[in-house]
């Protein structure tokens, strides 16, 4: 598939932002106070890999009714001053003193009325990215500016996708993709877990990824004990099943899904797993359609998985997926988010086998009008083979 242009056009974010200053105008929000790399980078577009430093703070006030302002360390201004973003404030940073403290406050106060509300997002996979004390001296410095939750907004914004955000996740998964299909090579090689996850890395690389931000493998006698850990330098023998679970990352948005793989010979019950594994995913996939709730995919795919009992599983089977590798929703019986066209999601239905082993499964898909669309080309139902070096 040809690639899409990187970036967004500045009218993409303009969208975003009057969307969220009529959810801010209904929950009586003044103001969006933001702190975190997605939710700076959804108004902005100002993506840069420098956030693996902790060091610094970042900023971005979202008035209800004017454009965002930024309030940064000098360092990002240059790059932040390549966005749409006109009004950018700046701190030399780190200042073991004031660290932007005192900046963002007379921002604040300059664009917030004094008893108003400001709206700090507060739900899962939020988080204040500040110190405490910094945090601590923010409220003081406001007055009586009131500092609450978000009502939701940014969940509710960033869980339906344009479909320019959907174009660049289905980059990621062909990426990914064209790598998951050289894994056999590496297998034919007899190269170790180490060796092989470093050579998938290149390969996504390799196939045009920016960075691979997540990679996890389990390999173990008929399946494995968990789906995240970091490989070892052992390598495969018969009757091994190997998993590679992905984070491919393309111009700021993730895919995430695994492949499985067997080396001969199989028992039975893995190959048995695995092809009810493919049907519980078609079932997931036939269930989530607009304005289906994310609990009933859930159920579609539990009760392929378990005949309806739920204790076999490891919490969900699925979750939102984009500038985040988990973002959203969550598919579980307690998430009642109504499915709208534009959400993408994951399915990832698992299965218990014996000796406390597990199989997992993982495809993209996104919701459209019509029903859902694949992103990521699904495997077979046939657990694929490995031949390994003698």
């Amino acid at each position: 598939m040809s690639r899409p242009p990187r970036g967004f056009p500045d009218g993409e974010f303009r969208d975003r932002l009057a969307r969220a200053q009529s959810l801010m105008r209904d929950a009586g929000l003044a103001a969006l106070l933001l702190t975190t790399e997605p939710e700076i980078r959804y108004f902005t577009g100002f993506l840069t890999r420098f956030w693996e430093s902790p060091t610094r703070p970042w900023f971005l006030v979202v008035p209800a009714d004017d454009d965002p302002v930024a309030v940064i360390p000098s360092i990002g201004a240059h790059l932040m001053g390549q966005t749409w973003i006109g009004d950018i404030r700046t701190w030399h940073a780190p200042d073991y003193d004031d660290d932007g403290v005192s900046l963002l406050a007379d921002t604040l106060c300059e664009l917030v009325p004094a008893t108003a509300s400001i709206g700090v997002p507060g739900g899962l996979e939020t988080h204040i990215r500040m110190p405490h004390d910094s945090w601590l001296g923010l409220q003081t410095a406001t007055g009586r500016r009131k500092f609450v939750g978000d009502a939701g907004i940014l969940r509710r914004l960033r869980m339906v996708k344009s479909s320019r955000e959907i174009d660049k996740i289905r980059t990621a998964c062909d990426i990914a993709g064209r790598a998951f299909a050289r894994v056999p090579e590496m297998a034919a090689r007899g190269e170790t877990l180490d060796q092989m996850c470093r050579r998938f890395q290149a390969l996504c690389l390799d196939e045009g990824a920016d960075w691979v931000a997540y990679l996890a493998v389990g390999a173990g006698q008929g399946g494995y004990r968990d789906v995240i850990s970091p490989p070892t330098g052992a390598g495969l023998d018969g009757g091994d099943v190997l998993m590679l679970d992905t984070g491919v990352v393309w111009d700021g948005y993730y895919c995430d899904f695994d492949r499985n793989f067997a080396v001969p010979p199989v028992a039975a019950a893995v190959d048995d797993a695995h092809k009810r594994l493919i049907e519980a995913t078609q079932v997931g996939f036939d269930a989530a359609r607009t304005g289906a709730e994310a609990a009933d995919v859930f159920h579609a795919m539990n009760r392929v998985l378990t005949g309806g009992t739920a204790g076999e599983t490891p919490g969900r089977l699925g979750h939102g997926l984009g500038m985040q590798l988990t973002e959203g929703l969550s598919l579980l019986p307690a998430d009642r988010t109504v499915l709208e066209p534009g959400m993408v999601l994951t399915l990832e239905p698992s299965v218990s086998l014996p000796g406390q082993r597990m199989l997992v499964h993982e495809e993209d898909i996104v919701i459209t009008a019509g029903g859902a669309e694949y992103l990521t080309q699904p495997a077979p139902q046939a657990l694929p083979k490995l031949e390994i070096a003698a």
